[in-house]
C-alpha cells in the first residue's frame, strides 16, 4: 500500500512541476512573442513608410546634366533611401492607358521627366515630408513634388493607434502572467505544505524551509524559460524568412535582449512567486492546512 502511494505521491509530484513549467512555458512565450513586436515595431512601421512613392517631376527645360547632378544630389541625400530616374519616354510607355498614342495624335510627349523615390521612414511625417518638398521645390529645375498626403497622415495614424494598443495589451498581459504563474507555483507548493509544517515544528527556520523551494522554484523558471526562448528563436527565423527586408535575424541585438528579457522574468517571477507562497503556508496554523 505504502509503495502505491508513493507512486502515486511521485506522479502528482510530477504532474504539478508539469503544469507549472508549462505554465511558465505559454506566458513567457506569449511575453516574448509582444516583445519582439514591440522591440520592432520602428522597423515594421519604417518599412511601411518607405514604401510610399514620391514623384519628382522637371521642368522641360531641365537639361540631361541637370538631371544627372540632381540624381547624385538624391543619392547623397540624408533623407531619401532610393531614386530611380524616369525619362519621359518610359513613362509613356509605363502609362499607356493614361498617354494614349501620342505619337500619333500630339506633336510631343506630354510628360516629363522625373525622379520616383522613396524616403527614409523617420521623414515620413506630415512635418518632415512637407519640409522635404519645400526643399525639393526650391531646385529651379524642379517644376513639381507630388504623393499621397492622405497616406501619409494614413499611416502615421495608424502606427500611433497600433503602438498604444499593444502598450496596452503588455501591461494586461505582464499582470496576468504574474498571476498565472503565482497560482501555478502556489498549488504545487501546496502538495508540500505538511512538510513545511513538519520542518517549522522541529524547529527550522523560515528562510531555511524556503530555501529548496525558492531553488526549486527558479530551477522551474529557467526550464520554461528555455523551451519559450526555443520557440521564439524559431519564431523569428520564420518572420525574417518572410520579412527579410526589416533584416531582424542580422540585428540580432533587440532580439537578444527580448530572449534575455524572456530568462530574467522566468527567474525572478518564480522566486518571487515561490517566496509569498511558502510564507503563505508557514503562516498557517496547524488546523488550516486540512
Amino acid at each position: 500500500m505504502s509503495t502505491s502511494f508513493e507512486k502515486f505521491q511521485k506522479r502528482r509530484l510530477i504532474s504539478s512541476y508539469f503544469s507549472v513549467v508549462l505554465c511558465i512555458f505559454i506566458v513567457l512565450t506569449l511575453l516574448g512573442t509582444l516583445g519582439l513586436f514591440v522591440i520592432n515595431t520602428e522597423k515594421i512601421s519604417s518599412h511601411v513608410k518607405e514604401n510610399i512613392p514620391m514623384t519628382i517631376y522637371f521642368k522641360r527645360e531641365a537639361t540631361d546634366s541637370i538631371k544627372e547632378a540632381f540624381g547624385v544630389q538624391l543619392t547623397n541625400s540624408k533623407y531619401i533611401k532610393d531614386s530611380k530616374y524616369v525619362s519621359k519616354e518610359d513613362a509613356a510607355k509605363n502609362n499607356p492607358d493614361i498617354v494614349g498614342d501620342y505619337e500619333t495624335l500630339l506633336d510631343s510627349n506630354p510628360l516629363l521627366d522625373s525622379y520616383d523615390v522613396h524616403l527614409k521612414g523617420e521623414y515620413v511625417q506630415p512635418k518632415k515630408i512637407k519640409a522635404v518638398e519645400v526643399e525639393l521645390r526650391s531646385n529651379p529645375y524642379v517644376g513639381d513634388v507630388s504623393y499621397d498626403n492622405t497616406l501619409v497622415d494614413m499611416a502615421n495614424e495608424n502606427i500611433k493607434n497600433i503602438s498604444f494598443w499593444i502598450l496596452v495589451i503588455s501591461g494586461i498581459l505582464a499582470v496576468v502572467a504574474m498571476l498565472l504563474i503565482n497560482s501555478a507555483l502556489r498549488l504545487s507548493i501546496y502538495n508540500h505544505r505538511f512538510t513545511i509544517k513538519t520542518m517549522q515544528m522541529v524547529g527550522a527556520t523560515k528562510s531555511f524551509i524556503r530555501k529548496p523551494f525558492i531553488w526549486r522554484g527558479i530551477k522551474l523558471g529557467i526550464i520554461g524559460a528555455l523551451f519559450s526562448i526555443a520557440v521564439l528563436l524559431y519564431l523569428v527565423h520564420w518572420f525574417d524568412e518572410l520579412f527579410p527586408v526589416l533584416n531582424i535575424w542580422e540585428d540580432w541585438i533587440p532580439t537578444a535582449i527580448v530572449l534575455s528579457g524572456v530568462l530574467g522574468f522566468g527567474i525572478i517571477i518564480s522566486m518571487i512567486s515561490t517566496f509569498f507562497a511558502t510564507q503563505r503556508f508557514l503562516n498557517l496554523r496547524t488546523d488550516d492546512l486540512y
